[in-house]
Order: C-alpha cells, then structure tokens, then sequence
C-alpha cells in the first residue's frame, strides 16, 4: 500500500492523539496545555498557534471520535463518524509547501482549531484507508496488558503489537520461556 508522506504523518499523529487517552496508561496524557503543546511538537503539526485549555479539551473529544473510528465494526460506521467530523471541521484542502517539504494538501482551513485541524487532515489519512479497502489496518495491540492503537503499514498486513520491541518482545521471550519450562519438566 502506497502511502504519501503527509497521510503517514497524519496516521501517526492519530495513533499518538488515541494513544493519549486515559484508559491507555491509566492517566490523562492531554490534560492541560503544555501536554497538548507537547503533542503539537511531538507529531510536527504545523500552523498551530496559542492553545489555551478550551484547545485540550475540544482535542479530547476529537480523540474520543477517532477511537471510535477505531473501533467501528464496519467501514459504514466508520466513514458515517469520518464524513460527520471532517464537515463539521469545516475541510478547505489546499496546496502548501512549507518547512522544506514540496507540494502538498492540507485539509484545514487556514487558522482553524486545533481540533478542527486534526479532524481534518487526520480524518481525511484514515478515510484514504476505508477508500482503499484498508480499514482492517486500524489495530489495537494483541499484547494482554497493552490496548494501544496502531495502523498496520505491513505488505501482509501482519502486525499485531504496536511496537515490536516491547510488546511483541515481551510477549516471545515469555513464550520461549514457557516452553523451556515444559521441556525441563
């Protein structure tokens, strides 16, 4: 699967934005404003001025309409959640090249929220996905103690941790060990 650069940078940042909810760590990672910042800088988002705590919490209830992206169990509901968030964003695509990068599209308006940015320009990378018929590559990690989200940019379409080397680490030494133990007994 083909994926341009500024849809993997918009699929990124909306795996970190549903990552940061509290059922993930069991805390609140946007709680305040220099949490949010520190997503904005994180992720790389450009054209985002002064936040104010009204930014965090109109960017939690946009993480909250992204999982449920996430978890929708068919691309009906899915593209019903995406086509609502990206009209009420108030999507205005437009051609830029800034920060050394070459033509591309943005899909916020020009001074738009925050949220309406990211709801936007993210919401317009995962219905790429349900347009290509890849909705199945918005995961959550199979690990037992980690319910992180994650997109599957497999040529097969086979990850099942969000990260390998944690999770998917953690999980295969645990394995090797269990069945060392069995051989030993």
């Amino acid at each position: 699967m083909l994926i341009n650069h500024d849809t993997r940078c918009a699929l990124d940042s909306v795996v970190d934005l549903v990552n940061t909810q509290p059922l993930i760590d069991g805390r609140e990672a946007l709680g305040d404003v220099a949490a949010l910042r520190g997503f904005v800088e994180r992720n790389q988002v450009s054209e985002v001025g002064r936040l104010e705590q009204d930014d965090v919490l109109a960017v939690q209830a946009v993480r909250g309409r992204f999982t449920e992206v996430f978890t929708a169990t068919d691309d009906n509901r899915a593209a019903g959640l995406l086509n609502t968030m990206i009209a009420e964003a108030g999507t205005t695509p437009r051609l830029t090249d800034h920060d050394g990068y070459d033509w591309h599209v943005h899909y916020f308006a020009p001074g738009a929220s925050l949220a309406d940015h990211l709801a936007a320009d993210c919401g317009m990378a995962l219905s790429f996905l349900i347009v290509a018929g890849e909705r199945e590559r918005l995961r959550w990690c199979d690990a037992p103690d980690c319910s992180r989200a994650f997109v599957d940019l497999s040529r097969n379409r086979s990850r099942r941790y969000c990260d390998s080397r944690t999770c998917g680490n953690r999980l295969h030494v645990a394995a090797y060990r269990a069945r060392r133990r069995e051989a030993t007994a």
